[in-house]
């Protein structure tokens, strides 16, 4: 069930303006782009969308409710996220990591689409964001809310695609002339660990707000 023309504009406005803003997610795809390059970061970006499906399915179910209101679950899932995010930046330190390997295999493709999905589905916030922010755009005279909001959802999760992978396709591009140089590589490799490790802080340290 697609919304009023007006409100639709207005959401997709208002969702572009979000999803361009910096954030963990397209800080994680950068990170994937500078040190593996446009496929790496591609592929990041597609993961953090199917994790987004993820948190489109909880707020249409009410999962999302029961973590505002269990501080509890908040902070469990919350700190998941933070512990997984962390330890992907230590591994970026070790010669033979995934995310310090330059040459990116079909199998490592698939770690990374993993790695992007779970970063995204452990960050509660993006579950509070979607339960704050749909239901403003659900109108129960239109029929089920359930239903508009994994539409609303979906349409917020494209726009949210499109923009990470212009990040991955600028920031790869960025770092191509830099990758050749295997000084500079190690450097780009110690950076996305750094990335990682703040993205885990950050989350970590959060407040609920």
């Amino acid at each position: 069930m697609i919304p009023p023309l007006h409100s639709l504009l207005l959401f997709m406005a208002a969702g572009l303006a979000l999803n361009v803003t910096p954030g963990p997610d397209m800080l994680y795809v950068a990170a994937r782009s500078t040190s593996e390059g446009r496929a790496a970061g591609i592929v990041s970006s597609l993961g953090i969308a199917t994790g987004t499906l993820f948190h489109i399915t909880a707020v249409a179910l009410g999962l999302a409710a029961l973590l505002a209101a269990v501080p509890i679950a908040y902070t469990a899932v919350r700190i998941g996220g933070a512990i997984y995010l962390m330890y992907l930046g230590v591994r970026a330190f070790a010669k033979h990591s995934p995310v310090a390997t330059q040459q990116v295999a079909r199998a490592s493709l698939a770690t990374i689409f993993r790695q992007g999905a779970i970063t995204n589905i452990l960050n509660p916030k993006v579950a509070l964001f979607f339960l704050a922010f749909l239901p403003q755009f659900v109108d129960p005279a239109r029929g089920s809310a359930a239903t508009q909001i994994v539409v609303l959802g979906l349409i917020f999760d494209t726009s949210g695609t499109a923009v990470n992978a212009i990040v991955a396709l600028g920031a790869s591009h960025a770092a191509e002339r830099v990758r050749a140089n295997s000084r500079s590589a190690d450097v780009l490799r110690k950076i996305t660990g750094v990335i990682f490790i703040g993205l885990g802080l950050r989350i970590a340290l959060a407040s609920r707000r």
